[in-house]
């Protein structure tokens, strides 16, 4: 093919692309090639939907999927500040959240305080094949409060037909612990860890740390913190059972109905 484009010139369209996320029209003016090549090079090379790289490092994304439930389960602590009674300031306004604040810490009006109602610490276990999400609220991150977690999502998941056989986690103190390595051991499960300063590499827990924050953690008005805790049983089985996933196109507890032996 004589006018196929040179590998060269590839390599730099691609460049661009991976490491400052430009447009076919910015990387044209760069490099002094028509537009409709670079387009063409991007479409071949699929990198022409900026989805497909990630933001952090600037390489694809690669995408990955383990080929049944249990196989593998990501786990990891995401923080929300709690409620005061009375509603957050996201609803009821900056004012008048700081003054809910300061009566829920129980502290006197007419004074300038910085008052806090505390952070709940949610420990948060997705598979990796279903997508099927367990979540406990803790008062904490420490490796006790993550291994009882660890244990009681392992009986969870077998109640439901899943043997859990590795786990993936952050590099966090607790999940460096001798007390959860020996966790793991007891229960027959490969502790993994993401590499250091990736966390996309533990990117469907992130992402669903995000779907957890805009459908229930502050979806809606909740008059106290007790309130909103009282609203992620009912979150998380709208979540499990009828939620539509669009990575899975189904919600994720349809992906435990034919688990391998489950009719023999």
């Amino acid at each position: 093919m004589p006018a196929k484009t040179p590998p060269e010139l590839v390599k730099s369209i691609v460049r661009l692309r991976w490491r400052h996320r430009l447009g076919p029209v910015q990387i044209s003016g760069q490099l002094g090639v028509p537009a409709s090549t670079v387009h063409a090079v991007l479409v071949r090379c699929r990198t022409n939907r900026l989805s497909r790289i990630d933001e952090l490092v600037g390489e694809p994304v690669r995408r990955y999927e383990h080929p049944y439930p249990g196989a593998m389960i990501h786990v990891d602590v995401t923080k929300f500040g709690n409620i005061p009674d009375g509603g957050g300031h996201r609803f009821v306004g900056r004012q008048q959240g700081y003054q809910n604040q300061i009566a829920t810490a129980g502290l006197p009006r007419g004074k300038d305080y910085k008052p806090r109602t505390g952070k709940s610490f949610l420990h948060t276990v997705i598979d990796d094949h279903s997508r099927v999400a367990y979540v406990e609220i803790c008062s904490d991150e420490t490796a006790t409060t993550a291994v009882g977690v660890l244990r009681r999502a392992f009986t969870w998941f077998a109640d439901r037909g899943v043997t859990v056989e590795r786990v993936l986690s952050e590099n966090g103190s607790a999940y460096r612990s001798f007390a959860w390595r020996d966790a793991c051991a007891d229960l027959g499960i490969t502790p993994k860890r993401t590499r250091p300063y990736q966390p996309q590499t533990n990117g469907k827990i992130e992402r669903f740390h995000r779907t957890l924050a805009d459908g229930w953690a502050y979806a809606r008005f909740y008059g106290s913190e007790t309130e909103r805790r009282q609203a992620l049983p009912g979150w998380l089985h709208f979540y499990n059972q009828h939620r539509f996933h669009s990575a899975i196109g189904a919600p994720p507890t349809s992906r435990l109905n034919n688990l391998p032996g489950q009719y023999t």
